[in-house]
């Protein structure tokens, strides 16, 4: 394996980590322009999170070694499946060690990090959001629409905001940042599976650099498309939750069927 194979992990990794605050606020940005509104500038989480990390940390009273770990894992468990995942390159050293199984493994480990964290406060509100979490997160990442709105902060709404309401400081960057990188990851992969045009196949300092361009146009995109549905889509009901994720069930085990008598043909 060249060098460029180590560049090549390295600047997935590289893209999705310093590239997901610019993806959110470019989100907003699409959001805020579809509203009628100005918008805070695309830039606005970086400073965000630059404000965050001058603050003092701060851990809630009574909380355990759990709490204090969730946000660094979260952040390293998302670093490690960027670099598994082909985003910019397929000819990578560990093209052949990484598949599906263990890219979901890496994501849910965050999810039940972090879940375990809201459990850790001790708080109503953290209980609750750890449970719902646990129980959309089987089919349905990030917190978006239909299921939940990230920009919420109605009790009786929200999710993923229920679990994190108790960090402040360098803590709350890392687990903002750590979204910011899975919401990412997961447009990247879903570009990856559906438009792979432009992935590199070769090590060529060429290729990674059109891979680079197109991956950034792509996930652009995703998440125009994204931030245009969470404006003109509304949330669908918690109590309609099941139904969706029941759907969602099928048609995995659907796909899954489909793999299996394809692959045996």
């Amino acid at each position: 394996m060249s060098a460029l194979g180590y560049v090549a992990v390295v600047g997935q990794v590289a893209v999705v980590g310093a590239g997901a605050p610019l993806l959110t606020g470019w989100m907003r940005q699409v959001r805020a322009r579809l509203e009628g509104r100005a918008g805070a500038g695309v830039l606005q989480p970086w400073r965000d999170t630059r404000k965050l990390l001058r603050k003092e940390p701060i851990t809630a009273v009574g909380t355990g070694p759990t709490f204090r770990l969730a946000p660094a894992l979260l952040v390293a468990t998302t670093m490690v499946a960027a670099a598994l995942v082909p985003l910019l390159s397929t000819a990578t050293p560990v093209s052949g060690v990484a598949d599906l199984i263990l890219v979901v493994a890496l994501i849910a480990l965050g999810t039940l990090a972090l879940a375990l964290a809201g459990l850790d406060t001790g708080t109503a509100f953290g209980g609750m959001g750890a449970s719902r979490e646990m129980t959309i997160a089987v089919l349905a990442e990030t917190g978006r629409i239909p299921v939940d709105n990230p920009s919420t902060h109605l009790e009786l709404t929200m999710i993923h905001e229920a679990m994190v309401l108790e960090y402040a400081g360098p803590d709350l960057a890392l687990v903002e940042l750590g979204a910011q990188m899975r919401l990412t990851l997961l447009l990247g992969l879903l570009a990856s599976l559906f438009a792979p045009w432009g992935i590199a196949t070769t090590t060529s300092a060429a290729t990674l650099l059109l891979a680079l361009v197109l991956f950034t146009v792509k996930v652009a995109v995703l998440g125009s498309v994204l931030a245009g549905a969470e404006v003109f889509w509304a949330k669908v009901r918690l109590f309609k939750v099941p139904e969706l994720l029941a759907g969602s069930f099928l048609l995995a085990l659907l796909a899954v069927a489909v793999s299996y008598f394809l692959g045996g043909a």
